[in-house]
């Protein structure tokens, strides 16, 4: 049945020219004239500087406003810089923040479900790229219910109303003015305005699309979300969003220190000149968790398979008790915390923080111990399959 109604939206859905211009005329004038112009007459410094800083704002803006703080509310902005990111954002032309922000959260609601997800990757590469905006697809249908908060945001609220306005001045006067004063009007309007727009565009779609396709899955197979590490290097870290789907309310994408999440350490950076406030974490324990629960499962599929020594399954199950034991443990110490803090017990609550953070550590060690542990027991039973059924190859 909702294959069905899938198929008869994508039937009957009306063409929604006015995107459908934009998108086409942009990308044809970005691979025709930008290239041409560039030939013939030449780009002057000040129009690659520009569409540099505008490439590099408007996916700043997208990524760390209309994204991790409007849509998810993953840390608290100081007025200045949410201006900043209203205008920055407007620029990219990807919708207002309380359109962009309700489709995305019905998305992560509704995640792979063709009939409700405005741009669900099970309908196909090109349909979550790009191909649910050319049509007015039910799915696509805007739920002002889920975005009541912004609503009440002064800066999403003023950025909705004036959108186009917004867009117009600075996709078109903008470009232009920056033109007139450097010298070449049209060049730094096909540099800066159209080359820089449709190059923010695609980073943007390639989360909707590659990001559900291409990577690894470290954290959760409940969804087709990836992580990447290449894919967020371009998008400015939205390419780890196997952990992001999972953790959505976290502000950070690339959890380690070394992962290319550019726009973590812009939020972090603001922080230090207290522009951010109220960074929100999962915490480390859960995302340990998620990574072992998601091990045992793939252990356990592995394990199964015919060929598996008893020991190897043996060990499994040691495993999963240890697993189960581990889980335990943090639930009591939760509720340990829960019921210090609801007994208002200040004399307490210094003298157990430092137990209970040395008991937490203790629990990650323990999990990230098993991690490896997992790791190693799903490639030795692997391994082993694979010399019982072609190992009289190589003798």
């Amino acid at each position: 049945m909702s294959q069905k109604i899938s198929q008869e939206g994508k039937e009957h859905a009306p063409v929604n020219w006015p995107v459908t211009a934009v998108l086409g005329l942009t990308f044809l004038a970005a691979v025709t004239v930008v290239p041409w112009y560039g030939f013939t007459h030449g780009y002057n410094g000040w129009a690659w500087l520009f569409f540099g800083i505008f490439t590099v704002f408007n996916g700043i803006a997208i990524g760390s406003g209309y994204h991790r703080l409007w849509s998810h509310r993953t840390y608290d902005a100081h007025p200045a810089l949410k201006w900043f990111l209203a205008v920055m954002g407007g620029m990219a032309l990807q919708n207002s923040i309380i359109i962009w922000s309700a489709r995305h959260r019905v998305h992560h609601r509704d995640v792979d479900d063709n009939d409700k997800d405005p741009y669900s990757i099970g309908r196909g590469f090109w349909f979550a790229h790009i191909g649910w905006m050319l049509k007015d697809y039910p799915s696509g249908d805007v739920d002002y219910s889920i975005v009541r908060d912004l609503e009440k945001d002064p800066v999403a609220a003023w950025q909705h109303r004036w959108y186009w306005s917004l867009v117009l001045a600075t996709n078109v006067a903008l470009p232009l003015f920056l033109g007139w004063l450097t010298g070449d009007m049209l060049g730094m309007f096909l540099l800066a305005g159209v080359l820089r727009l449709v190059l923010s565009h695609h980073v943007t779609f390639f989360i909707n699309s590659l990001a559900h396709i291409w990577g690894r899955q470290p954290y959760t197979d409940e969804n087709s979300a990836r992580d990447q590490h290449f894919l967020a290097l371009i998008t400015y870290g939205e390419g780890y969003h196997n952990y992001h789907h999972l953790f959505q309310s976290d502000y950070r994408c690339g959890i380690r220190w070394w992962h290319l999440d550019i726009i973590k350490w812009f939020i972090s950076t603001c922080a230090l000149f207290g522009l951010v406030r109220n960074r929100m974490r999962a915490p480390a324990f859960k995302v340990l968790r998620a990574r072992v629960n998601l091990d045992l499962k793939r252990a356990r599929q592995k394990l199964e398979q015919p060929g598996v020594s008893a020991r190897l399954k043996a060990q499994f199950e040691f495993e999963y008790q240890q697993y189960v034991e581990t889980v335990k443990d943090w639930q009591q110490l939760q509720m340990e915390r829960v019921q210090i803090h609801r007994q208002k017990l200040a004399e307490r609550i210094e003298a157990e923080t430092a137990s209970l953070t040395a008991r937490y550590r203790e629990l990650e060690r323990s999990l990230k111990l098993q991690h490896k542990r997992l790791a190693l027991l799903t490639a030795a039973g692997a391994g082993l399959r694979f010399f019982r059924q072609h190992g009289w190859r190589w003798f």
